[in-house]
């Protein structure tokens, strides 16, 4: 029997990432993404709706994500998506579902590379082979622009 269980999203996040270490010294990093959703409806109106998804990571991914991440960066999450229930001390039964993230990407700049177009490194901890990349500011710029051009293609 086929099954998949994939979420992906693009949000800004609403709150700094959580870092914490479990009794055996595995990190756990949670924060929430707001993604936006707009539409016209039958009379012409223009509407909005956020979604807030509470996005967790382990290992030596949440350890970068508390790391470079923080509140409103954009950032591209992908996972799978896990349900956890547990009585709280009230006694009432509660539940919430996450998307454990296997992917994160940060899809902006992060704030102290505004004044250096060329982009700077954000540590010397060798991000471009940890699993969260901070897009190139080639890239960048060509979503800035809003336009594509055949040599800002790098392949």
């Amino acid at each position: 029997m086929l099954s998949l269980n994939r979420a992906t999203i693009i949000g800004n996040l609403t709150r700094d990432p959580e870092l914490r270490y479990t009794p055996n010294g595995q990190a756990v990093a949670s924060f929430a993404v707001a993604t936006n959703r707009s539409w016209v409806d039958n009379t012409g109106e223009k509407k909005d709706a956020v979604e807030y998804h509470e996005v967790v990571t382990w290992g030596k991914l949440a350890e970068i994500c508390g790391q470079i991440l923080s509140k409103g960066r954009k950032a591209y999450i992908e996972g799978r998506l896990q349900t956890r229930s547990w009585e709280g001390q009230d006694g009432v039964k509660r539940q919430k579902t996450e998307i454990v993230a296997e992917n994160v990407l940060v899809l902006d700049r992060p704030k102290e590379w505004a004044n250096n177009p060329a982009g700077a490194p954000v540590n010397n901890t060798g991000m471009g082979s940890a699993p969260v990349d901070i897009a190139p500011p080639v890239a960048q710029d060509v979503a800035d622009s809003g336009e594509i051009s055949l040599d800002d293609i790098p392949f």
